[in-house]
């Protein structure tokens, strides 16, 4: 063969894996999952939903850019990952939070956690969720100020979440569970629709974009652990108030939209299995007696960090067994 045909070839190493997704088809595929929370929280909180969400994408692509044009690296916005971090930050935040702390939380999460790290794939943690952990650590007040939805029976323009009502043991005031699960209480902005959520999660399944195994063993060992728990508290209501932790906060949104991230997220089986488990794990314990109402994001950071741990341990033991076969046989 030619010389001049092997420079024209570039081999990389195994598993070579050929898909119609690429990184700005399973974004653009994102976007359109988020849309049902998108719109349900605009029915929920009104206008000042559409503004605050082009704030976050907006100024989440101009980081990139301005990174990546000052330190004259490839543009990359056109790949669509900046204006997913954007949206999922715009869902956790409150529908009244000021845009300014918004635009800090999207340059933490573009320039600090992704950029620095070296961009796309590189970051250890998910950009969005440390994003709001710096905001609910830094402006704690605000983000745990929710303006309750048009559907609330009450004349306050703001209240206090169903998991912070819990968390102060203030059972007889919890709304229903199906009025968690349809939207009608306050909470954030991507957040309070279980239904809108499940719907885009069920399509990123659908087009293949995630697994099922990640949120679903996420959410199935929040409601096991809060099914034992309220089982051995004496909780008269063990079962309703399982299904209530799992309607209530981010736990879908967390599960279907953030966990599931591919660059944070394990890759080997038994890995994804842990990481799963332990996220649910972890909520669940923040929820119950950490200082927090809300874990899932905590739990999730948690888990990111420990990902290159889980999958190096699940590779060794994948090779480990085909070696104790092999001395078998």
């Amino acid at each position: 063969m030619d010389s001049k045909v092997y420079d024209q070839l570039t081999v990389s190493s195994s598993p070579h894996i050929v898909t119609k997704l690429d990184t700005r088809r399973t974004m653009m595929m994102v976007l359109i999952a988020l849309c049902p929370a998108f719109i349900a929280s605009i029915v929920m909180f009104g206008f000042r939903v559409i503004i605050l969400t082009a704030v976050c994408v907006a100024s989440s692509v101009f980081f990139e850019w301005g990174y990546e044009k000052l330190l004259k690296k490839t543009i990359t916005i056109q790949d669509l990952s900046a204006c997913v971090t954007g949206a999922i930050i715009a869902f956790n935040l409150p529908a009244n939070f000021p845009y300014w702390m918004a635009i800090i939380g999207c340059f933490t999460a573009i320039v600090v956690v992704k950029q620095l790290f070296g961009g796309i794939g590189k970051n250890i943690a998910n950009p969005a969720i440390v994003a709001r952990i710096v905001l609910l650590l830094s402006f704690t007040n605000r983000m745990t100020t929710w303006p309750v939805t048009r559907f609330a029976h009450t004349d306050a323009a703001t209240g206090a979440t169903p998991l912070a009502l819990a968390k102060a043991g203030s059972y007889d005031q919890l709304p229903s569970n199906l009025n968690m699960f349809l939207g009608m209480t306050g909470g954030a902005m991507g957040e309070v629709c279980t239904l809108a959520i499940l719907i885009g999660g069920l399509f990123l399944i659908w087009q293949k974009v995630i697994s099922p195994m990640i949120p679903c063993l996420f959410i199935g060992t929040m409601f096991v652990f809060s099914l034992i728990y309220y089982t051995v508290t004496g909780n008269p209501d063990a079962l309703s108030m399982s299904v209530f932790q799992i309607v209530a906060g981010g736990a879908m949104f967390g599960a279907f939209f953030c966990a599931t991230d591919y660059v944070t997220s394990p890759i080997m089986k038994k890995a994804k299995i842990v990481y799963a488990i332990g996220c649910g794990v972890v909520t669940m314990i923040i929820r119950i007696w950490g200082g927090y109402p809300e874990g899932v994001s905590f739990a999730i950071l948690f888990m990111n960090i420990l990902t290159p741990m889980l999958d190096n341990m699940a590779v060794k033991s994948f090779y480990a067994g085909g070696r104790k076969k092999k001395n078998e046989q």
